[in-house]
């Protein structure tokens, strides 16, 4: 490495929440660099997510949700003499944010409803109520940094 890490952009908060989660969220569900079409779409499930669970506003769905898929442990490969092992590692704060959101999008795309905005609300309330693929992902990162804790004495 010779000029040292990138700068860190500023992230603009979103138009219609002012956050910066949102903005990152959306940031990461954009193709093609469509923003607009990713506002929309994630708008849009909102708006379902609104429609489906009445008791909380859908913003906090999404956050509990986004909670709820974080993880908090990872396990990285490491090589100790001639064996590869899986070291579980503490996730820093804002990495935690990213996986989880990177975790809700791909599954997002991969279920079975129509439009992207529906797949995305089925996501955020199976997420919001701590079931549904993305979860089982997280559950099953920490199962694996549960069974190698034995190997957490080589941390770097």
């Amino acid at each position: 490495m010779r000029k040292g890490r990138a700068k860190k952009r500023p992230i603009l908060p979103d138009p219609k929440f002012g956050d910066k989660v949102v903005s990152r969220f959306v940031n990461g569900l954009m193709y093609d660099g469509k923003k607009s079409v990713a506002y929309k779409i994630f708008y849009d499930a909102l708006d379902i997510v609104g429609k489906k669970n009445e008791e909380e506003p859908a913003i906090d769905v999404w956050r509990k949700a986004l909670e709820n898929v974080m993880p908090s442990v990872e396990v990285k490969a490491r090589r100790v003499g001639g064996a590869t092992f899986q070291i579980p590692t503490e996730v820093p704060q804002h990495k935690r944010t990213t996986v989880g959101m990177r975790w809700m999008i791909s599954y997002a795309r991969k279920r079975n409803e129509k439009s992207m905005a529906e797949k995305l609300a089925g996501e955020i309330l199976q997420a919001f109520k701590s079931e549904g693929s993305s979860v089982k992902k997280k559950e099953d990162t920490h199962k694996m940094a549960e069974a190698n804790k034995a190997f957490a004495h080589f941390r770097a």
